[in-house]
């Protein structure tokens, strides 16, 4: 008994596997091509617009092939959910049209085990677009200048792009008060930087610095003018210390919190259109330098948090639109169910962005901006997959 159990499993598992196969194979096929073509469409029409651009800047093919490829997976990431989308519902209403998903759900097979490899593709898609938009995107537009700027000499290189001028933070959760003269953001190097701080005993020091580098991941500060509060002076401020060189073990702040200090207090102060443009790693980085926020710091910064992790999850939302719209075509016009769905794609991406227009404008909670799309429509698609018959 246990064997034949063991046998009819690995027959039902068997077919299964290929059947799993072959919806895979239907599907990439035709998510690639659609990846393809907005990557050639995108690369074509922007070339046609900069090469008078890259011949001024003297780039040669390869030159702006490298630029492409670094640009790219900011392009991705905005084209992937829709090429996913595209890509299903091709797949779903082939299958469908040539009555394969009948017979499938004939078999015994529920729609829901049939969709189990898009849901995987969708994960992976969401996992993907999340490694985009954290690790590849954010930069993009960086080292893509630089390719453009590589054959330039001497003052032609632009080198304030890499300068912050008259930078000043507090890191309110260790009580130090940071101006800085001169920031480069690609070597780290300061230029009269001058920190406030407090000691255990809770005095405070003054020090101000001709230059700051960082080395071995300390910070090492040159011509050192060291100064301490004495109330029992006449002077606000007596000297403490003077050196040459001086290590500051206790000074934790980081070049990348430094970096998201500098993009986040920008865009507080432009209240950028663009929604959950920063990435995850500075939003925690500069909420770790100020746990006390303005409320309306506050709600814009947890807003763009949520935003940004709700955003990959699009690919899973995009999968359970396509699948109630593409297996239910059977003899319809195929074009029912891809506008029906590129309609209501449409209208989630609008409420997506006035979602977070009214979280970081401090009218809806920050999660709830951020996530609710994501939630009313992959319900709405989880309780229309139910429905098809």
């Amino acid at each position: 008994g246990k064997l034949a159990d063991a046998g009819g499993r690995r027959l039902a598992c068997g077919p299964m596997r290929l059947l799993d196969r072959y919806l895979l194979r239907e599907l990439l096929i035709p998510l690639g091509f659609c990846l393809g073509g907005f990557l050639i469409f995108w690369v074509a029409s922007d070339l046609l617009t900069q090469l008078d651009d890259f011949q001024a800047h003297k780039l040669g093919p390869l030159d702006v092939a490298e630029y492409y490829l670094v640009k790219s997976p900011e392009f991705l990431a905005i084209v992937l959910p829709l090429a996913l989308l595209l890509a299903l519902l091709y797949a779903l209403t082939n299958h469908a049209r040539h009555h394969e998903i009948s017979a499938m759900r004939a078999a015994g097979i529920s729609l829901w085990r049939l969709a189990l490899p898009y849901f995987a593709v969708g994960l992976l898609g969401s996992l993907g677009l999340f490694y985009l938009n954290e690790y590849c995107a954010p930069d993009s537009e960086e080292r893509a200048e630089r390719i453009r700027n590589r054959y330039k000499t001497g003052s032609e290189k632009q080198p304030e792009r890499d300068l912050v001028r008259n930078l000043g933070f507090t890191n309110a959760r260790e009580g130090r008060t940071w101006h800085i003269g001169l920031y480069n953001t690609r070597t780290c190097e300061m230029l009269d930087p001058q920190v406030a701080y407090s000691l255990p005993d809770g005095s405070r020091r003054w020090l101000f610095a001709a230059r700051g580098l960082r080395t071995n991941d300390l910070w090492v500060f040159l011509e050192v003018n060291e100064y301490k509060d004495d109330p029992h002076a006449n002077s606000f401020l007596v000297p403490a210390r003077r050196t040459n060189a001086l290590v500051m073990e206790q000074f934790t702040e980081t070049p990348e919190q430094i970096r998201s200090e500098i993009n986040i207090s920008r865009r507080l102060t432009l209240r950028s259109a663009r929604k959950a443009d920063i990435p995850v790693p500075q939003i925690l980085d500069y909420l770790r330098l100020h746990p006390q926020l303005e409320r309306a710091d506050y709600t814009w910064l947890h807003t763009k948090l949520h935003g940004r992790l709700a955003a990959p999850w699009t690919c899973l939302v995009v999968v359970l639109i396509a699948i109630p719209f593409g297996a239910a075509s059977g003899r319809r016009n195929v074009f029912f169910g891809v506008a029906g769905s590129v309609f209501i794609c449409f209208a989630y991406f609008v409420l997506l962005q006035f979602g977070l227009a009214f979280g970081t404008g401090g009218h809806l909670p920050p999660w709830f901006a951020a996530w609710f799309p994501n939630l009313a429509f992959g319900l709405t698609g989880a309780w229309l997959t139910a429905r098809v018959r």
